[in-house]
């Protein structure tokens, strides 16, 4: 059985440290995969990047679930080569700041590098929210967050209401007595 990774909540340093790439897709890596994936769905989220659960490796995972079906994507040392000239807006969020959420606004399409679960080399082109979604997990990756888009006015008032959330719903591990 796949258990969940815990998740790191802000904040915490590991939000500004930039993961490192990997070397080899082996047994190991695809285990740690698993869990970031069934984590994914523990949470109720859209994506991760590894540092979300602690790890400093360039992993993203994501599931948009189109039609209520799962279909999860891995993308191990994800580059983004390419951005469009035109941007879109959407109401973010991340389980890891939870209660907060602002409108970002971003490249509206994008093409990525990056390796698959089976180690191999792969190219994609994404756009719309799953543009946006890539581009917001591929930025914690990096050291950034959402709110980094922001004023710094603006981001001081949503991790201050963050933390009046977090006092009043404390983070704990998602299981099958929850009632949300």
């Amino acid at each position: 059985m796949v258990t969940p990774l815990p998740l790191v909540y802000a904040p915490n340093e590991i939000f500004r440290k930039k993961a490192t790439n990997i070397d080899i897709v082996d047994n190991n890596l695809r285990s740690l995969i698993d869990r970031m994936i069934k984590t994914l769905y523990v949470e109720n989220a859209v994506g991760l990047g590894a540092n979300m659960v602690g790890i400093l490796k360039r992993i993203v995972v994501i599931d948009l679930q189109e039609n209520h079906t799962k279909n999860p994507q891995v993308f191990i040392n994800p580059e983004i080569t390419w951005y469009s000239d035109d941007y879109q807006i959407f109401n973010e969020a991340s389980v890891c700041f939870p209660g907060i959420s602002a409108n970002i606004k971003r490249p509206n399409a994008i093409r990525l590098t990056y390796v698959d679960y089976d180690g191999e080399m792969k190219e994609f082109e994404a756009q719309g929210f799953l543009a946006s979604v890539l581009q917001h997990e591929i930025d914690y990756l990096n050291g950034k967050i959402f709110l980094d888009y922001l004023s710094k006015l603006k981001s001081d008032m949503l991790l201050k209401k963050m933390k009046k959330h977090m006092k009043l719903y404390p983070p704990h591990i998602h299981g099958e007595g929850c009632k949300h």
